[in-house]
């Protein structure tokens, strides 16, 4: 275990990998360091799925970093968030512990684990002006054109897209060699959700959101000022929840339309991790139908191999 700087826990959106990883952190006497690239708003809960009552357990706290840091609006990203993983991971090791990564931001944890060396990218005007007119599939077969592709979660609205755009186009020209990042060994464990139980979740848990007020949270958001189109850019839940409170959409449509698109995120998700691999990331994968502490047990005797 002591050749570990690192234990990660990924996995699609409602695969439980939140769960495994607060039960492995209290087992661990550790602390999670969150990799979801939207629970780092404040306010934005229900529509991101923070599960906050899941870092509870058995009657313990168990202590996370990198949920609401930041306000709604705020323009978050991958550069940002290695200088706030370094100051969470340092602060855990500090304490003499294994921090414990958690998330489904596939972008956010291999910048973690292959140490991308990043920089901001600052907005090109011109460039935006180009892209304006373009469709979502314009767009997108755009940025497959790019071959290191930084930025590519989350490319479900134009906005987000042109922005990957811009940030591929940046590194282009820019050779990224001006920030060092530290290598780390991590254990990394996948939670693996058959494709019927996932859709079965997802669609349980959307239904449950829905009748939990998410739709009052965004006109919560709405009300305090934040843009319409902030929220629409931060896509998925934001966006048709958004669209449907500002009365551009029905209930109907818009449940019928985001579930299928939480559907299509989960995929691409997968799609990811499973380039992880194939770019050197070994995962070692585990059955979602596991319980919990089964799960739990097989992560510990992975740390002692």
């Amino acid at each position: 275990m002591a050749h570990y700087d690192l234990i990660t826990i990924l996995g699609p959106t409602a695969s439980g990998k939140t769960a495994l990883a607060a039960a492995l952190a209290a087992r661990l006497d550790t602390e999670i360091i969150s990799a979801d690239s939207r629970q780092v708003y404040r306010r934005m809960d229900l529509g991101t799925g923070k599960d906050l009552g899941e870092y509870s357990v058995g009657g313990k706290d168990v202590p996370y970093h990198l949920i609401d840091i930041v306000e709604p609006g705020t323009k978050y990203n991958v550069f940002l968030y290695q200088q706030h993983f370094l100051e969470a991971y340092e602060e855990v090791r500090g304490k003499g512990k294994i921090p414990v990564l958690c998330g489904g931001t596939g972008l956010y944890i291999e910048a973690v684990l292959r140490g991308y060396r990043l920089m901001p990218v600052p907005e090109n005007p011109l460039l935006r002006e180009q892209l304006s007119g373009k469709t979502l599939e314009e767009l997108a077969t755009l940025l497959a054109t790019y071959k290191t592709l930084h930025n590519t979660t989350d490319v479900d609205t134009p906005k987000r897209a042109i922005r990957a755009i811009e940030i591929e186009e940046y590194y282009r020209a820019h050779p990224v060699d001006v920030r060092s990042f530290p290598a780390l060994s991590s254990l990394v464990v996948g939670v693996d959700i058959s494709r019927e139980l996932r859709r079965e979740k997802i669609t349980c848990r959307l239904k449950q959101r829905l009748e939990e007020g998410m739709a009052e949270e965004v006109r919560a958001l709405l009300g305090s000022g934040i843009p319409a189109d902030d929220l629409i850019y931060y896509g998925l839940e934001y966006k048709y929840v958004t669209l449907y409170v500002t009365g551009k959409m029905s209930y109907e449509d818009m449940f019928t339309r985001l579930e299928t698109a939480i559907h299509q995120f989960a995929k691409r998700q997968m799609t990811w991790f499973r380039g992880m691999e194939k770019r050197g990331i070994p995962i070692h994968w585990l059955d979602a139908a596991l319980p919990v502490q089964e799960k739990v047990e097989r992560v510990m005797q992975l740390m002692e191999e």
